[in-house]
């Protein structure tokens, strides 16, 4: 016996064939498949704003509490416990600190003003020659302009640089010329 409807005399089924739910099943697995690597690609592409931006913003940063402080500032790639590492790889951070006895190395007496976090999935790299960032009380970066290359999973044409000039300007601009050896895909 059926289940009825309130005085209607209909029967109302309650199960699927299982030809409806291969179709279901089917249809799921197709928008699956093309939705997929469209989430991914948005992911990158997310995590590579959110880096660039962080990145940027930190910066901004220590050039303003270099005009602000009237003291010179310094970003380099690093962490509170050790310091600037020396070398161009921001990858797994960076801080950023008033340098009042100007040896471009934090000590433990000078104030930290920031602490740039790893992101994941996102390579950071810094100019050899230039293994940190100075600014000075009226804002300049001194030295020769420097582009910090970041590079994503998605390979050279999702790279993204900053340019920091040396009046202080950071600008973000896009890196097709980034080797993709430095950057594969």
């Amino acid at each position: 016996m059926g289940i009825h409807g309130h005085g209607t005399g209909q029967k109302f089924q309650g199960a699927f064939t299982v030809l409806e739910m291969m179709v279901t099943l089917a249809i799921a697995a197709i928008l699956l498949a093309t939705g997929v690597p469209s989430f991914q690609q948005f992911l990158t592409q997310q995590r590579m704003r959110a880096a660039v931006s962080s990145l940027q913003m930190d910066l901004l940063a220590a050039r303003s509490q270099a005009v602000y402080r009237n003291a010179v500032v310094v970003a380099c790639p690093g962490g509170p416990e050790n310091g600037c590492s020396g070398a161009s790889d921001w990858t797994g951070g960076w801080i950023i600190f008033e340098d009042e006895n100007r040896d471009r190395q934090h000590q433990d007496d000078e104030p930290l003003l920031r602490h740039g976090q790893q992101h994941a999935q996102i390579e950071i790299h810094g100019p050899a020659q230039r293994t940190e960032v100075r600014f000075f009380p009226d804002g300049s970066a001194p030295g020769s302009n420097a582009s910090m290359s970041l590079c994503g999973s998605d390979g050279p044409q999702g790279a993204r640089k900053l340019v920091i000039s040396n009046i202080g300007r950071i600008r973000v601009d896009t890196f097709e010329a980034l080797d993709p050896a430095f950057c594969p895909a």
